[in-house]
């Protein structure tokens, strides 16, 4: 489904220019979640906005290859990109609040699609928002930050990608929606060749979700390999002390 080649991302116009990324190769497959951990600033976001040419050119030098379905996105027009974006692959960011219009109410995002309004009654019901003619005429301001990470969700949901991106998405959000999160991940990736990758911090719900997990540390990835594998090994320095971490939480 999507194949990644990072040969280096650095920064412009730095006194170092520095490397946030180097020598990063992956594969995502159908019907599969992946998650990718990693510290604050270890670069988790540089590397999901690579795939999907988020970086700005003026601040950043990228040597990049991201093959989806055999089509590199690094050699598509901005057109066939945007389509792309609407239709095949959809980036729930991190701070969701903020990915809205805030003078467009939150009938305006669904209103572009084509959508079913039963199955969106339903995922609303499910994930605890309120009702569709009450929630479409709020504005993104009047959300918390669950309430718009959890819409973003149901946004990316609603349009029927082949691929979701989530960027921290228990992160503004308590263990029962965190749970509702988790149900539906596996949902979608049990139909129609889906699939997730997940950028998360949290340890405890990447081992629930996820059927392979990757660690990114100092411009690095290690491999990706099943969550009892990863968690269970021998590790040296950084990603010890996470594994390490990992089994103290979990007693």
């Amino acid at each position: 489904m999507l194949k990644v080649k990072i040969n280096r991302i650095k920064l412009k116009q730095t006194i170092t220019n520095k490397t946030l990324l180097n020598k990063i190769n992956f594969e995502l497959y159908p019907n599969m979640v992946y998650t990718i951990l990693g510290k604050n600033g270890a670069g988790k976001t540089s590397l999901i906005n690579s795939i999907l040419l988020l970086l700005n050119k003026r601040d950043y030098q990228s040597d990049c290859s991201v093959i989806f379905n055999g089509v590199d996105l690094y050699k598509i027009s901005e057109e066939e990109l945007r389509t792309l974006r609407k239709e095949k692959i959809k980036y729930v960011f991190q701070d969701a609040q903020k990915s809205f219009d805030q003078l467009k109410n939150i009938g305006y995002y669904f209103n572009s699609l084509d959508y079913d309004n039963n199955k969106l009654d339903e995922l609303l019901d499910f994930f605890k928002l309120p009702k569709r003619n009450k929630l479409f005429l709020l504005y993104p301001y009047e959300l918390s930050v669950g309430m718009a990470q959890r819409i973003s969700f149901i946004l990316a949901l609603a349009a029927e990608p082949k691929l979701i991106i989530l960027d921290e998405p228990t992160s503004s959000v308590d263990s029962v929606i965190a749970n509702l999160f988790l149900i539906k991940i596996k949902e979608f990736v049990k139909k129609k060749d889906n699939s997730i990758l997940i950028i998360t911090q949290d340890l405890l719900f990447a081992e629930k979700v996820s059927d392979e997990i990757a660690y990114l540390s100092n411009g690095s990835l290690t491999e990706f390999i099943p969550p009892e594998k990863f968690f269970s090994e021998d590790q040296s320095g950084e990603l010890n002390e996470l594994v390490e971490f990992y089994k103290s939480i979990k007693e």
